[in-house]
């Protein structure tokens, strides 16, 4: 079954459509790139993708193990190289609320993370950098 429907919108923009939902995303090519900046580049949604992944997997792990991550944020870094142009590293940064998690619950978390499928999918050379605040 197709996922997505993508249509190129002209100035450099996207309108992507995922089919079950009906939910769209516009992307639009970055200011550094000849874009606007207006909305989602290609590449923001790649490094956007790998953060989500994240906390989903933690979240599944998580409710599997009764614990909560409610509140938790993620904050999402993507470093572009040129030469070619591409991704070098996404820094993702996550803060997790105060919930007095023990040793074992941020062991879980953290090897979750690590094992969500679309970190698992990227390049080996697109360097992945992962922080855990716990407050």
């Amino acid at each position: 079954m197709i996922t997505t429907k993508t249509t190129y919108i002209g100035g450099l923009r996207t309108e992507a459509q995922h089919l079950r939902s009906g939910n769209k995303i516009i992307t639009d090519a970055p200011i550094d790139n000849q874009g606007k900046g207006e909305a989602f580049s290609p590449t923001d949604l790649v490094a956007t993708a790998l953060g989500s992944c994240m906390i989903t997997i933690v979240g599944i792990a998580a409710n599997n193990h009764h614990f909560n991550i409610d509140g938790t944020q993620i904050e999402i870094t993507k470093v572009m190289a040129s030469d070619p142009r591409r991704i070098s590293e996404v820094i993702v940064d996550f803060t997790f609320p105060p919930n007095n998690y023990t040793e074992k619950q941020k062991k879980i978390i953290e090897v979750s993370a690590l094992t969500c499928p679309v970190a698992k999918s990227l390049h080996p050379d697109l360097k992945q950098t992962i922080s855990f605040k716990y407050t």
